[in-house]
């Protein structure tokens, strides 16, 4: 595996993001980079387009039970800064009523078996933890 791809978060990360305190909303940025072809374990093959439709549809129901909601989601036209190589197919924020609930989905059973359609399917992502935070005419710390 190119260790610049990655496809699950740590225990260490993912034990920070359980000690998260706050009952605010988070924001998830995904960027994800999906296989031509997924393999399951069972030797079955299709495409990763395929594979990542199967985690949506499976994981979705958790996601919208636990009041997630996609606040952006984008078609990655060009990479102006950064490596071309990360051309990102799928880009979305997810809201999650909090880090809590992020937590939920992910340790849901019904969640956990579309993670391995997910597996299967990401060649590469990127999932950040963002705080929302308000909007308008000025970059950040700029005044308007």
């Amino acid at each position: 595996m190119d260790h610049n791809n990655y496809t699950s978060f740590s225990r260490d990360d993912f034990a920070q993001l359980r000690s998260v305190q706050s009952d605010q909303p988070i924001h998830m940025l995904n960027l994800i980079k999906l296989r031509e072809e997924a393999v399951y374990e069972d030797g079955r093959k299709t495409t990763g387009l395929e594979a990542y439709a199967n985690y949506g549809r499976i994981s979705f129901p958790v996601f919208k039970r636990l009041g997630g909601t996609i606040v952006w989601r984008g078609q990655l036209d060009q990479m102006l800064i950064g490596p071309k190589e990360e051309a990102w197919d799928v880009c979305f924020v997810a809201q999650y009523r909090s880090a809590a609930a992020f937590v939920e989905m992910v340790l849901d059973p019904a969640y956990r078996e579309a993670m391995r359609h997910r597996q299967v399917a990401v060649e590469n992502s990127r999932l950040i933890r963002l705080s929302p935070a308000a909007t308008g005419n000025a970059f950040h710390g700029a005044m308007p």
